[in-house]
């Protein structure tokens, strides 16, 4: 007969063995992630087995679920991992905090910690600046295309451009920030924006009505900013852009081979990942405060466009575009 007593010998045993595998690593590392372990989480793996580095990888997915996230901080202090690497927004400031949570405990603020995929570091509170966290324990990776280059790149896609349509999800942090950096430069760039905000619509449900107020709005083309919400909803968003005959920009280079937007101007994934694992080898190697390290900058973008999209907006890249950009169906 299992007892009460034997179980619970057992939990210890099987404790201490996973302690001790994880220890018997030169490093420890924890990535924590949103939406599970892709192409960034695998790049910066890679970055440290291709150098050779003797690292132990523990990956905890928060599942899109904030609540996780001090839970998986607990874990890491109890295991003493060297170091934590957050991907996107919400699980950096569920981690880290922002820079108002200071000496509060109930984040994380001496375990070294390095972030990446964050769209706005500066505008979400993570850091003061990208060259000065202010913080001694966190840096990152910065890998957003400047939006002044997406503007820019729509008016050589569409030389009459005028007219900004914007999805976007206010219960999201990045993607209201890109929505509001999207305004500030709609005058100083003069081009009109009309923005859509799916959270008052319904969250998924409200991305095709969002699409037709566009469309009613005579918007010339349509921009994803930045949200997890839209795209993990990719299919609805590109059936409800296709139905509206609008021509989608987003910022997820996948979107656009899958055939669920006409472009992409992004710097890759795997490469933001490459870039992170870089920053946490000089934490790791040479025992560098992560504060004193500047936010690194990605500065190779890539555009991408779909010619099936094309077609079925009636919105052909000039041969301008096809000169640069990679071109898939």
């Amino acid at each position: 007969m299992i007892t009460q007593r034997w179980i619970a010998a057992l939990f210890v045993l099987i404790s201490s063995l996973w302690a001790t595998a994880v220890s018997a690593a030169e490093w420890n590392v924890m990535i924590v992630t949103w939406r599970g372990c892709e192409e960034a989480c695998q790049g910066f793996q890679d970055h440290f087995q291709q150098a050779g580095l003797d690292v132990k990888f523990l990956l905890r997915d928060a599942a899109r679920n904030v609540s996780t996230l001090p839970t998986i901080l607990e874990e890491a202090r109890e295991v003493d991992v060297d170091l934590i690497v957050t991907w996107g927004t919400s699980v950096t400031r569920g981690i880290a905090g922002t820079l108002s949570d200071l000496g509060d405990t109930d984040f994380n603020t001496d375990i070294p910690q390095v972030f990446m995929i964050v769209a706005d570091p500066v505008g979400a509170g993570i850091v003061n600046s990208l060259d000065a966290t202010g913080r001694t324990n966190v840096t990152g990776t910065f890998n957003r295309v400047p939006e002044t280059v997406t503007i820019a790149t729509i008016r050589r896609y569409l030389p009459t451009f005028r007219h900004l349509g914007m999805l976007y999800n206010s219960s999201e942090p990045n993607s209201a920030l890109k929505q509001s950096e999207m305004a500030g430069l709609s005058n100083k760039l003069g081009f009109s924006l009309t923005s859509i905000d799916i959270d008052l619509l319904g969250g998924r449900q409200g991305i095709a009505p969002g699409m037709d107020q566009l469309r009613a709005a005579e918007v010339d083309f349509v921009y994803l900013g930045s949200s997890s919400l839209l795209r993990s909803n990719a299919d609805v968003v590109a059936s409800a852009a296709l139905a509206s005959g609008l021509p989608l920009l987003t910022p997820y280079e996948d979107m656009v081979r899958n055939g669920q937007a006409l472009i992409s101007i992004a710097a890759r994934y795997y490469d933001v990942g490459r870039l992170a694992g870089k920053l946490a080898e000089r934490v790791l190697t040479e025992g560098s405060d992560p504060g004193q390290l500047s936010v690194a900058r990605m500065s190779d973008f890539a555009v991408t466009v779909n010619m099936s999209f094309a077609r079925d907006v009636g919105a052909l890249p000039p041969i301008e575009i096809l000169q640069f950009a990679e071109i898939v169906e």
